[in-house]
């Protein structure tokens, strides 16, 4: 049984990225404690691998590019106001810093700090526009707190958003907008163990486990922590 202070029915949740391993792990969750979880992605439809597809509180908003700033505020501004926006939409690489263009470097800033940046403000606008106060959940990554040669342009991309998190937590803490980022390491989905097959998966963070702490930072129970790094590692 869910608790009370974990409880989302009535609430409007965004989730981008939905249809990634993590994403689809917090949909599930969120769902189960009762939200209405707005999905913008690029995809045409939703993947019938998805179990929560048709569910009837998804709210799928089919070819919304999130590096596109007027495709963004269109689109927030077409929500009801939110409780809560959570975003997963990002992207990775690695290169030693003299194989790294500009190219490169750009398009991970695009990819995770436009990205989050674009959503997170429309998200406050929205969230104002309901009434104020909500959550904001960003994801990051362990390279920018334990840093590892060779991502020079994706770390830099992280630290963004880390750095956005942290601000917004601080510009909004008077509004009740409680802003957070998870920090995983490699999380253990299908495509990381096919490009990794002789890691120590068993050690890897498992979507659901990250979904159920991203879960907490969107909650009513959370009512304290903002302008958190959440390491969510696992055994790594």
């Amino acid at each position: 049984m869910t608790s009370d202070l974990l409880d989302l029915h009535g609430k409007d949740i965004v989730v981008t990225g939905a249809t990634g391993g993590l994403g689809a792990a917090v949909v599930h969750v969120l769902l189960a404690r009762g939200a209405r979880c707005h999905l913008p992605m690029v995809e045409a439809q939703l993947p019938a691998h998805l179990g929560w597809a048709t569910h009837d509180q998804v709210r799928p908003a089919p070819r919304v590019t999130l590096e596109d700033e007027a495709g963004v505020s269109a689109y927030f501004a077409s929500l009801p106001g939110l409780w809560a926006s959570i975003h997963l939409v990002g992207g990775f690489s690695m290169a030693p810093i003299a194989e790294t263009t500009l190219a490169d470097f750009q398009k991970m800033h695009t990819l995770n700090a436009v990205t989050c940046f674009l959503c997170s403000r429309e998200a406050v606008r929205t969230m104002r526009r309901g009434g104020g106060g909500g959550r904001i959940v960003n994801v990051a990554a362990r390279p920018v707190v334990s840093p590892v040669g060779g991502m020079s342009a994706y770390a830099a991309a992280k630290a963004a958003v880390a750095a956005l998190t942290q601000t917004l937590a601080a510009e909004l803490q008077g509004e009740q907008i409680l802003v957070n980022a998870v920090i995983p390491s490699i999380i253990d989905t299908p495509p990381n163990r096919a490009a990794m097959p002789a890691a120590d998966h068993a050690s890897w963070p498992k979507p659901t486990e990250i979904a159920s702490a991203i879960g907490f930072l969107v909650s009513p129970a959370n009512v304290l922590t903002s302008g958190a790094l959440v390491p969510v590692f696992g055994r790594a």
